[in-house]
């Protein structure tokens, strides 16, 4: 059911029952330094290599570095994201079908946004998130979900968009202070304008 120029990629139902079936290895505490357990760079290096993606050799042989550059909560928030990533783009219908490049991409920049709004645990118990991840990662490897057109996966996207619902509350939120920071004023200046008409009096 995609146009002219689309990739069909697998249905998103098997994509959330293998993340609702992530085993605990790929929930555990990245390791850096002397801390976590999961070596990131070994279970990406893992998955790259069982995608047998055909131009897996075009990689720099440096580009895992960004694994373990630094030990921060966002950073060790991001890695468990990719952990969870890497268990879901082990299902089978990926292998031989995708491109390095755009795996190493998804996986170091593509889910660095949801990784920044989600708590990672929630991309594989809460079932919205769980959809969330699949589309996004079907999205950024330019594939569309099996039995949807383009605009249909598009307009589900959206509609779980975490980053984008973060910027809608917090949109929200700025309106509803800035509004009540203007109902002050008025009140102030009200109550200014009563007290000087009856000094006046």
């Amino acid at each position: 059911m995609t146009g002219s120029g689309e990739t069909e990629g697998p249905a998103i139902s098997a994509l959330v029952r293998r993340l609702l079936d992530t085993p605990g290895d790929f929930l555990a505490e990245p390791r850096l330094g002397s801390a976590g357990t999961v070596v990131t760079e070994a279970v990406v290096a893992d998955l790259l290599r069982d995608l047998r993606a055909p131009d897996l050799a075009t990689l720099p042989a440096d580009w895992s570095i960004v694994f373990r550059v630094q030990d921060t909560p966002a950073h060790r928030r991001w890695l468990r994201a990719v952990l969870i990533t890497a268990w879901l783009l082990h299902d089978p219908w990926f292998v031989g079908r995708v491109r390095a490049p755009a795996v190493r991409d998804l996986l170091c920049t593509g889910i660095a946004e949801i990784a920044a709004f989600v708590d990672p645990p929630l991309l594989v118990t809460d079932p919205d998130r769980r959809e969330e991840l699949a589309r996004r990662c079907l999205a950024l490897l330019e594939l569309v979900p099996a039995g949807e057109t383009p605009a249909q996966a598009a307009d589900r996207l959206t509609t779980l968009d975490s980053a984008e619902q973060a910027r809608v509350i917090a949109a929200s939120r700025y309106a509803e202070e800035r509004a009540e920071a203007v109902r002050q004023a008025m009140h102030d200046q009200a109550a200014a304008e009563a007290a000087a008409k009856a000094s006046r009096e």
